[in-house]
């Protein structure tokens, strides 16, 4: 494989170990291994094991944010049924994965932000860009319409990233995405209320 090729792949491999058994527990001889790629070369890729670890953080957050791209973006949909559709398709990647997954990001935020600081501030600004793309959206369902003239974007984003972040949480906890299809059924019941149905 060719160098970026190779760096790819160990980030790829590398995401899926961590996903499953955490980074402190993931050894980089285990990611070699399972790359098949000589045990002496991590070093030519990556300057350390945070730096690796980095890559992983960097690499996740960019595709998951094409996908809010793709989902929060698709003005064909409105504000509103662009949120269910990303929390359906969320439910849905827990049950094909049993619930032993969840969120990368949110479970490295929750191993590791009392642990390091380079990785607590490059999570915590990930959360940021996450919560700025849910506030988006729900200014453009206010603008629709679709909320309450009092609602508050940001703060509603704020409480819709940290809600859904517990409830993913307790979907691993329990093996059940039971805590997921609650806190989407309150939130659409009782905060993400239309005005043109109320």
């Amino acid at each position: 494989m060719r160098r970026n090729d190779t760096r790819d792949e160990l980030i790829r491999i590398g995401s899926d170990i961590i996903a499953r058994q955490g980074y402190n527990n993931t050894g980089i001889n285990t990611v070699l291994s399972s790359a098949g790629v000589p045990k002496g070369s991590f070093y030519y890729y990556f300057s350390s094991k945070e730096d690796f670890g980095l890559a992983v953080i960097d690499d996740v957050a960019t595709a998951y944010e094409a996908r809010l791209e793709d989902i929060l973006g698709d003005t064909s949909r409105s504000p509103l049924a662009r949120l269910r559709r990303y929390f359906a398709e969320g439910m849905a990647d827990m049950e094909v994965c049993e619930c032993s997954r969840g969120c990368l990001i949110g479970n490295l935020g929750q191993e590791l932000s009392a642990q390091n600081d380079t990785f607590r501030q490059r999570l915590a600004s990930i959360f940021q860009r996450w919560e700025l793309r849910f506030a988006a959206c729900l200014r453009e369902a206010c603008d629709a319409g679709e909320l309450r003239a009092d609602s508050d974007p940001q703060a509603l984003a704020a409480f819709l990233l940290t809600g859904w972040e517990g409830a993913i949480l307790r979907a691993k906890v329990t093996k059940s995405v039971t805590p997921m299809s609650a806190f989407i059924d309150v939130l659409f019941s009782r905060l993400l209320v239309d005005d043109r149905v109320a």
